[in-house]
């Protein structure tokens, strides 16, 4: 089984992600690492932190001359403004916030959870995502996300192939799919920014080159759309995860939703052994497998809490009424969202790769993959 969990507090010393069950012979890019973690830090309406951090990750365990043991792999990226130690405590919970429930929970202070609680912990999570997109592309799947809804503004899809689509994405400063507006949804950042408040919005990731039996129908805890789910929606904000049609498939009729099956010799070679949908509503996933159709998985995050015009609030010592208290924020963090959600799905997806041809190493994997296809192909 593959598998992680992450440690370290967002003003900490450091922030840290243990990988267990990846498999041995992976040459690992930590470049590539790097990229991802730079791209969390990016997009329009982040805040002055992403100006002190430079995120990079270090491997403490788990490599031998950059390839992968099968041991054990700890990952660290370090907290450039670590400053734990002199924080004061906060009295006034934030709306929004873990702030009151985690300290009555804990029968302590706010400070203990709201470092944890931290939406700077994905920097782990992003770090384990990037590490197993490589594990990914050896089998030629591919994994790339973007933002789709800001503050309201409806950007929407575009048509390409992911490695077009990455480069359109690039070019915009929210991360889209269509920068040519990118000047109307900044102006909008700015202006709730001078109003003290926060935006959220939708993002898309995408999966191909996918084959067909990654999940189960078998058990409710293995399905691969319920592993998603729990992956996505345990990213900080998020409020809400739909795959494929989503909500709109509960207005339509099932004529309407339900994608019809057809067969292409000319494709048999390939991941879905020949098999097409002309239509892709399902999101690439039907009983908690996938089909070989591209995985697609939208997450609704909700407007930061943090909010330079407080709410109001009660003052957990006097129990008066105040306003919340403020700590250092973003504006908008929908761009660094697209960027995690994108790589939470990508650890999801190669956890199911491994637990479908095994994860002592790629060679295995590799002779267990081409053998699945062939034993499909003779069927």
């Amino acid at each position: 089984m593959l598998r992680y969990w992450t440690a370290g507090e967002s003003h900490g010393p450091a922030l840290v992600a243990l990988i267990d069950g990846f498999p041995a012979g992976l040459t690992v890019d930590t470049a590539a690492i790097d990229v991802e973690l730079r791209r969390r830090q990016g997009g329009y309406g982040r805040g002055g932190r992403q100006r002190i951090e430079t995120d990079a990750v270090t491997f403490l365990s788990g490599l031998w001359k950059g390839v992968t043991l099968g041991s054990p792999l700890a990952l660290e990226v370090i907290n450039r403004d670590a400053k734990l130690e002199r924080l004061e405590e906060v009295d006034r919970p934030r709306p929004g916030h873990v702030d009151l429930a985690g300290a009555i929970k804990h029968l302590g202070g706010v400070r203990a959870v709201l470092e944890r609680a931290s939406a700077r912990e994905t920097a782990a999570r992003v770090a384990a995502g990037a590490l197993a997109r490589q594990l990914l592309a050896v089998f030629g799947i591919e994994v790339a996300g973007w933002v789709t809804e800001l503050g309201g503004v409806v950007l929407g899809d575009r048509v390409g192939t992911l490695a077009q689509l990455r480069d359109v994405r690039d070019a915009s400063s929210i991360f889209s799919l269509h920068p040519e507006r990118d000047e109307e949804v900044t102006t909008l950042i700015d202006k709730v920014g001078k109003e003290g408040d926060t935006l959220g919005g939708v993002v898309e990731a995408r999966v191909t080159g996918l084959p067909i039996g990654l999940g189960t129908h078998a058990q409710w805890d293995r399905k691969l759309d319920g592993l998603l789910a729990q992956a996505v929606m345990a990213v900080q904000a998020i409020k809400g995860v739909e795959i494929g049609m989503g909500f709109e498939a509960a207005r339509r009729r099932g004529s309407q939703v339900h994608d019809p099956i057809d067969f292409d010799p000319a494709l048999a070679a390939g991941p879905t052994q020949g098999f097409n949908r002309p239509t892709n509503n399902a999101g690439g996933l039907e009983g908690g497998t996938t089909n070989g159709q591209p995985l697609v998985v939208r997450a609704a995050m909700k407007p930061i809490s943090t909010l330079r015009k407080p709410l109001a609030s009660v003052n957990l010592k006097t129990r008066q009424p105040e306003e919340a208290a403020y700590e250092r924020s973003d504006v908008c963090a929908l761009s660094a969202c697209s960027v995690i959600v994108e790589n939470v799905v990508a650890f999801t997806v190669a956890a199911a790769l491994v637990d479908k041809f095994g994860g002592d190493s790629i060679a295995e994997m590799q002779a267990r993959w081409r053998l699945y296809h062939n034993l499909a192909r003779g069927r």
